[in-house]
């Protein structure tokens, strides 16, 4: 799909979003509620009611990107998050995987390898 560096947040509403809100309604959100930088260049990515649909913004040289999916069938699967928050951080592999539908939640990863004598990050 695309490849995003390391430096680039991706921040999942955890609460569902009104899909009708168009780039200028999910900006405030994001600078109301999260407090957050719309023109960071991270990634912003809200869920219908339903969980059929999630739209992803950015701010990309000059203008604001917006990203639309809608599943014709099936749910997207949300991460598991600590009760009363907010937003979670993902990373792009992270993204990726529930754009294409699979249960981030399910997921195990090994654990990072760091060279000897460096701490893993």
């Amino acid at each position: 799909m695309f490849t995003l560096p390391a430096s680039v947040r991706v921040v999942l509403a955890v609460e569902p979003v009104d899909m009708r809100k168009s780039i200028d309604g999910l900006m405030t959100l994001v600078r109301a509620e999260w407090g957050e930088d719309v023109y960071s260049g991270h990634l912003f990515a809200f869920v219908s009611r339903k969980g059929d649909r999630v739209k992803v913004l950015t701010w990309s040289r000059g203008g604001f990107v917006l990203l639309y999916k809608r599943l014709e069938t099936g749910r997207f699967r949300l991460p598991r998050v600590d009760a009363g928050a907010q937003a979670v951080t993902l990373d792009a592999t992270q993204l990726a995987m529930l754009l294409d539908g699979i249960d981030v939640a399910d997921v195990r990863r090994p654990p990072a390898w760091s060279p000897p004598g460096r701490a893993a990050s």
